[in-house]
């Protein structure tokens, strides 16, 4: 169960892997979302996953009938009204930020080319050979990230990027856990539990998966 978030004056920020997740959350008074990507890795993988499926499940909302969106809240589990005004217009009610395993200007700019509202960042930055310039260089990626040119110069000359967590070779778990993903050690993936009737994999992939 989740927090009921309209009970507080302080805004939420939650996760979401999948439009039904956001949904929810906006039900609940989030009022950001951010992808669940692996926080301090440097991996970029996961949350460009999260932010494509996101978007993939808005399209097939706006392909589908009325009367077939009152199916698609059904199998969201997401109020009616807020299915509706998503497939009306093409967009989540509230901003959704990309976070996790953001490291460079080309990681920023590439989750904005896919859809999202801006980035988190912290270890990407602070983990840096030099915080500052990428700091400012991850601020232009987002300003200008259909600009080919302003991208190339200001992914020049950064140093390296953070040694993330995936980087550490012979590490056997799998820090995905940390984000709320599927947690395996040496290689094992333990027995899946039943949530609400579904299971973890489902809930964590697209909504009609």
């Amino acid at each position: 169960h989740h927090i009921d978030k309209t009970q507080f004056s302080v805004p939420f920020v939650c996760g979401c892997r999948n439009l039904g997740e956001a949904l929810r959350r906006i039900a609940e008074g989030g009022s950001f979302l951010r992808t669940k990507g692996e926080a301090g890795t440097g991996n970029i993988v996961e949350a460009v996953r999260h932010a494509r499926t996101v978007m993939a499940d808005i399209r097939r909302l706006k392909s589908l009938s009325k009367d077939e969106l009152f199916v698609a809240a059904k199998e969201l589990r997401a109020p009616y009204e807020l299915v509706k005004e998503v497939a009306e217009k093409g967009k989540l009610p509230v901003v959704n930020f990309a976070a996790g395993g953001v490291a460079t200007p080309a990681d920023a700019a590439m989750m904005m080319q896919l859809g999202m509202d801006g980035v988190f960042v912290g270890s990407g930055i602070f983990k840096s050979h030099n915080p500052e310039a990428r700091a400012r260089a991850i601020v232009q990626a987002v300003t200008h990230y259909k600009d080919p040119k302003v991208l190339m110069d200001v992914s020049t000359g950064l140093g390296p990027a953070m040694v993330g967590i995936s980087d550490i070779k012979g590490d056997a778990v799998n820090f995905r856990d940390r984000e709320g993903g599927e947690f395996t050690y040496e290689g094992k993936v333990p027995p899946k539990k039943e949530l609400h009737g579904h299971t973890e994999s489902q809930m964590y992939g697209s909504s009609w998966n």
